[in-house]
């Protein structure tokens, strides 16, 4: 039995153990009120460190951590779950027990959301791109959506027709990685912000499973890392890159994210990367133009408008779009479908209110970025 001091000392360890990462969520909640404080004292100062750290530290290897990482944790968690099991098979029931466990787990979790938090998760409350280059994004018509897709049209054939190959070359994952990296100090000449040091970017342990998780690219918030899918079409890895580096940066919404991976992209002398993100934009770009004739309830016009691009895209544009296309249908599955609507509800529940949809909502970025400064 426990003497009455030792009794009073375990409450208030007991309590103290809880009070503090009450604490520190508070303090969490309280932060992500204020994006100016974010933006000033944690985006652009703490984390610039914290994530200059870890790229310093992990970036040298040539595998993901992070992804090991994954695999000892889902290892853990299976192992932990199965000896849960047994010992209830084995043993009687015991609430005590069960509910005691129920803490440990709940108190784990509390802290993987603060050290998410404080690694990289605040960085969905800061100000952002939109702050930085005092940006307007604005909602748009299916007028300008038109205009814009003609724009990117102009882009891709014009890139596409600098690649001479009818067939698309398969660049070497370093010269990628490295090419991204020099994209980046090429913009941060002209935007410091977006200054990039200490390269981390990876090819995916789990390229493999990308066809069940819906993913092409990820951001390790653990390890620092940007992951990428590598047994994809390689003339998207050099946007996705881009992209996922962005993530490092700090920029966590996945529209900003592809706006300053396009910054980034489209600043490279390299065509393969030109071709590479404004086939991308494209894409994006053409499926607001069709959501805004579908708005519109223009039938007649949404026929026209996608029979006139066909007939506007280069014929190895079409070809290289459709073998994309070709290359992601057959990999359709029942999994995926499921885990990218978990992953809408995630992006829901840190500000990105269209869910999924999120990563088309670069187009008002772009048409801002154009309007302000001239440029595409």
């Amino acid at each position: 039995m426990l003497q009455k001091n030792d009794k009073r000392q375990y409450q208030w360890a007991f309590w103290l153990k809880w009070i503090i990462p009450a604490l520190l969520i508070l303090a969490i909640e309280w932060m992500s009120f204020s994006p100016m404080w974010i933006e000033k004292n944690y985006s652009t100062s703490g984390y610039i460190i914290i994530s200059r750290v870890l790229r310093t530290l992990i970036g040298w290897m040539n595998f993901s951590l992070g992804d090991i990482i994954y695999v000892f944790v889902t290892a853990f968690l299976l192992w932990k779950s199965i000896k849960l099991l047994i010992g209830v098979f084995k043993e009687k029931w015991n609430w005590k027990r069960f509910g005691k466990r129920c803490l440990k787990l709940i108190y784990g979790l509390i802290w993987i959301y603060i050290v998410f938090n404080f690694l990289w998760g605040l960085n969905y409350d800061r100000a952002g791109i939109e702050y930085q280059l005092q940006l307007n994004k604005q909602t748009y018509c299916k007028e300008d959506m038109v205009v814009l897709t003609n724009q990117l049209i102009d882009k891709v054939n014009e890139y596409r027709r600098q690649i001479k190959d009818s067939t698309l070359p398969n660049e070497p994952f370093e010269k990628i990685f490295n090419e991204a990296n020099n994209s980046y100090q090429t913009i941060s000449k002209e935007y410091p912000f977006l200054k990039y040091q200490n390269r981390s970017v990876k090819r995916s342990v789990f390229s493999s499973f990308g066809n069940y998780f819906g993913f092409t690219g990820y951001y390790n918030p653990f390890s620092g890392e940007a992951q990428i899918r590598s047994d994809i079409p390689r003339i998207l890895i050099p946007y996705i890159t881009c992209h996922e580096m962005a993530h490092q940066l700090g920029y966590a919404s996945e529209s900003e994210a592809n706006f300053v991976g396009y910054l980034a992209a489209s600043s490279s002398k390299d065509v393969y990367f030109l071709y590479s993100v404004y086939l991308d934009l494209f894409s994006y770009a053409q499926s607001e133009e069709i959501k805004q004739y579908f708005l519109d309830r223009d039938i007649a016009g949404l026929k026209n408008i996608i029979l006139q691009n066909r007939k506007n895209l280069d014929s190895l544009v079409r070809k290289d779009r459709r073998e994309i296309r070709e290359f992601f249908f057959k990999r359709e599955n029942r999994i995926s479908p499921m885990v990218m609507d978990v992953y809408g509800q995630y992006l829901k529940m840190n500000k990105q209110l269209a869910g999924i949809d999120s990563y088309n909502e670069v187009i008002g970025w772009l048409l801002a970025y154009q309007k302000k400064y001239g440029k595409l």
